[in-house]
């Protein structure tokens, strides 16, 4: 989008996790890509933003996107869904393998790089099936896919159901030194539920998934994971109950951190709308006490991490009625607004700590050095208006899918411009970017 080879970032709040977290007001130079020193070396050429009023921060990073190709590209492409997380202010992503094929190869990782890599929007980072055709019976050969470019591996939208082979993969993953990603959900438990299992799951006649579909697996693979030596990441956690056990876990010393999406922190059961596929996730959206103590835990820096699970669906079958509609919503626009509403508006986290939680956070769960806006990093840069209101519009949206629960709600927090090793990625047409180059 931008072609300027350098940038001068004008009178922004900086804000960095790593270097000082809050600098005060300033100048932010880019040169050739990265985080320029000063503005000595840069050229005449040099493309102006008018930061003023806004937070200068490192891109953010995601942990958890489904892009949906190969298999599903009427859902989402790998382009749609690199320019929603250009507008979403991410600079790195995670993806999920659960494609049609699936991402259980060398020569498949290889090929989903390449595709992200002609988009050019976002930094793609894949992660590979723990199982042959997430099918769940034979550990994939995840030597080879972290030799290709994986940097996790996960059966996601699935869960692996034995505990050897479980095991197996996990010593596996550890001796490579790369995280699991677990899917924590007993399907035998979970059975054909599509809510949370509770008093608003019975007002509406729909079979509920209980919180024991998360706990048991979380407990099976916090005992792998000492018995591995394997660093394991719980995604999407949903119940309260589950949050003893990771802090038990950790107070023991084990490799195990967690995240938790913007639509668990926002939504809770009661506001499922009787029949209305929107709101169908996995796990489920479960009671306001679940949602209430997942703030809490937030909070108090329970989670390594914030992440979307951006799971489009066409709208023709996002639309069906819930016992029909497929789990998952879109989350890679909302997810600034979302988190800085639930968390820092409403006073539970600083914004130095909600920060973390989209940048460093996240790096540290892959073992990868974040060196957020110090010279010399690639210059991967967001500016954020964390004090204007906005109204979701769904209609707005450049995922490929805009359909959301988010939608007519009103969150504080937004994406003005983001930059991709110096290159803007998304820009709000609000007359602040002055491509002079």
């Amino acid at each position: 989008m931008g072609d300027c080879k350098s940038w001068v970032i004008r009178g922004g709040r900086i804000l960095d996790p790593v270097n000082g977290r809050n600098m005060g007001i300033g100048d932010l130079w880019i040169a050739d890509g990265r985080v320029s020193p000063g503005s000595s070396s840069l050229p005449p050429c040099t493309g102006v933003v008018d930061a003023s009023g806004l937070i200068v921060a490192p891109g953010l990073v995601d942990l958890h996107v489904h892009m949906r190709e190969p298999g599903d590209e009427d859902s989402e492409t790998v382009a749609t869904a690199s320019v929603a997380a250009a507008r979403g202010g991410f600079t790195t992503v995670v993806i999920m393998p659960n494609t049609r094929p699936p991402l259980d190869s060398a020569i498949a990782i290889r090929a989903q790089i390449n595709l992200a890599e002609k988009c050019g929007m976002v930094r793609v980072l894949p992660a590979g099936c723990i199982t042959s055709g997430r099918k769940g019976g034979e550990v994939a050969d995840l030597a080879a896919m972290a030799k290709a470019g994986a940097v996790a591996f996960t059966d996601d939208g699935t869960t692996v159901p034995g505990r050897r082979v479980m095991r197996d993969a996990m010593a596996q993953a550890a001796a490579l030194g790369l995280p699991v990603l677990d899917h924590a959900q007993d399907h035998g438990l979970a059975a054909d539920g599509v809510m949370h299992d509770g008093k608003f799951s019975r007002r509406l006649k729909l079979p509920g998934i209980p919180f024991e579909a998360e706990t048991e697996i979380v407990k099976r693979d916090i005992e792998l994971a000492g018995e591995t030596g394997c660093a394991i990441h719980i995604q999407h956690v949903s119940a309260a109950e589950t949050i003893p056990l990771l802090r038990d876990a950790r107070g023991g010393g084990l490799a195990v951190s967690a995240e938790v999406t913007p639509h668990h922190l926002f939504f809770a059961d009661e506001d499922v709308v009787a029949g209305n596929g929107l709101y169908k996730v996995n796990p489920p959206l479960r009671s306001r006490k679940d949602r209430d103590a997942l703030r809490t835990a937030a909070a108090g820096s329970l989670f390594a991490a914030f992440a979307t699970d951006h799971a489009p669906h066409a709208l023709a079958r996002k639309s069906r009625p819930m016992q029909e509609a497929p789990f998952g919503m879109v989350g890679l626009e909302t997810a600034v607004g979302a988190t800085y509403t639930t968390m820092v508006k409403s006073g539970l986290l600083p914004p130095e700590t909600w920060l973390d939680m989209w940048t460093r956070g996240p790096c540290g769960v892959l073992g990868m050095a974040f060196h957020g806006l110090a010279a010399g990093a690639p210059a991967d840069v967001v500016l954020l208006d964390l004090e204007s209101g906005w109204m979701v519009d769904a209609r707005k949206m450049v995922t490929k899918s805009p359909i959301s629960p988010f939608e007519g709600c009103r969150l504080t927090g937004r994406v003005v411009c983001t930059f991709l090793n110096g290159r803007v990625t998304w820009e709000d047409g609000s007359g602040r970017v002055d491509m002079r180059g």
